[in-house]
């Protein structure tokens, strides 16, 4: 088995857990401090988009990890649309827009093209994400498991990137994991006591005293 394999298969497995510890964190807590919406709206719209870009390259690793991802982000979704109160079907157009956007930019333009989009899309997500680790009240519901796991997704994909070669996957691996990396650290610091800067106003998206404080 060759290198870019053995990278592709450890982004594989790594992929395919990656939201689990969200996930159950989710499910168990029913806490959403410090949670994104937009974040989790727009891995919807990757798992998507680079499934397909999957399918055209013919690399079942990638096939398989966004496949997979794909059913634990959904329910993430879901969850936090119902703790969100909003409806889950308006959630889920804008989010499947982007990735039929990407995906015809990935057949019509070439994968340098695609990786420019998938950039900007994940741009858009880990900012989401940041935003509520510096704002939010509390960043009880988001594991640190999950936030580690997607640092070391994006390097192993970053190498497989380097390996293939792959253009769209080493420019959009590289910047999600300086990003990734950012908001790794800065859970850190929230969890040892670092305060919320322009904290978001504790009741304005709260509607159940016996949830968390959130906002998108």
């Amino acid at each position: 088995m060759s290198a870019v394999d053995v990278l592709g298969w450890c982004a594989v497995v790594v992929g395919m857990v990656v939201g689990l510890p969200q996930l159950v964190r989710l499910v168990r807590t029913r806490r959403v401090d410090g949670l994104s919406l937009t974040a989790w709206r727009t891995i919807l719209a990757a798992n998507l988009a680079w499934g397909a870009h999957g399918v055209r390259l013919q690399q079942l690793t990638m096939i398989l990890s966004n496949s997979i991802g794909l059913c634990t982000t959904a329910t993430i979704v879901v969850l936090l649309a119902r703790r969100f109160r909003r409806p889950v079907v308006v959630l889920l157009l804008p989010s499947l827009a982007a990735a039929g956007l990407m995906t015809t930019v990935d057949h019509v333009l070439g994968s340098a093209a695609f990786g420019v989009t998938a950039i900007l899309l994940a741009v858009v997500s880990n900012l989401g994400q940041s935003t509520q680790l510096v704002r939010a009240p509390h960043v009880a519901g988001v594991s640190a498991l999950f936030m580690t796991m997607a640092v070391l997704n994006q390097a192993l994909w970053a190498a497989w990137g380097l390996l293939v070669p792959d253009t769209g996957t080493v420019m959009t691996a590289f910047t999600v994991f300086a990003m990734a990396a950012f908001n790794l650290v800065w859970y850190t610091l929230r969890r040892r006591g670092l305060r919320a800067f322009f904290p978001t106003a504790r009741g304005v998206a709260t509607p159940q005293p016996a949830l968390a404080t959130f906002s998108e």
